[in-house]
């Protein structure tokens, strides 16, 4: 099942609670988190005690995406703060297989993300510790941009790897999902799909978020 994962970077922080509940309404099972350090990427976001201050707002699950080049030091905070699954760049992670089993030690799911410019090949080694992979579709740093179209052939080669291995992690994806783009990014290979302007930045989220859900499931179905 293809499932849609509200990104919060583009709620109205001023009633954050109140989003984050239309959405939960909604269906939506997992909500994406962007943590953001000013370094590795080039905007600030929350720490962990947002992060713990979602946590008592919902019951969903809390996928939060560490953009920071610290993850080692940062990761048990978060999921201390109430993060079920955390994920880390490649592009920071010189021990890339022992941060994931630490995060996995930690009592949450790992999951490595690949910038645009980053290969697939890069994650060979880890593809078996791994519980998910996400594929950026923009360059991290801002919400609002606009969908990479090769992301779909990263998502593909993955989903060919997996089970060519006979492995069981999923594949995200985040950055430029919208209406128009939804069913071509579930037919590629995703699980989770990651979209945060084109719910919240829409005049009802709530339906928005059915239509765009409906849409991904809809992609996979053979219609006679």
């Amino acid at each position: 099942m293809v499932e849609i994962l509200p990104s919060i970077l583009a709620a109205d922080f001023a009633r954050l609670g109140e989003q984050i509940a239309v959405v939960e309404r909604a269906g939506a099972n997992i909500i994406h988190v962007d943590i953001m350090d000013g370094h590795f990427v080039p905007n600030f976001t929350m720490g962990p005690p947002v992060v713990e201050s979602i946590r008592k707002v919902t019951k969903a699950k809390l996928d939060v995406h560490l953009m920071i080049t610290d993850p080692d030091k940062y990761a048990p905070l978060f999921i201390q703060a109430g993060a079920d699954q955390v994920l880390v760049h490649q592009e920071v992670c010189p021990h890339l297989d022992r941060t994931l089993r630490m995060i996995q030690s930690e009592g949450a799911l790992a999951g490595v993300v690949i910038n645009p410019s980053t290969p697939v090949a890069t994650l060979d080694e880890v593809l078996d510790v791994v519980d998910y992979v996400l594929v950026m579709s923009v360059n991290p740093g801002f919400g609002g941009q606009k969908f990479i179209p090769n992301a779909l052939k990263k998502v593909k080669a993955l989903a060919m790897r997996r089970k060519e291995l006979g492995l069981q992690f999923r594949i995200e994806i985040d950055g430029g999902v919208s209406l128009d783009n939804v069913a071509s990014v579930a037919r590629a290979g995703c699980d989770w799909i990651v979209t945060g302007s084109s719910i919240f930045h829409t005049p009802d989220p709530e339906a928005t978020f059915r239509e765009m859900q409906y849409l991904a499931g809809d992609a996979l179905l053979v219609h006679i």
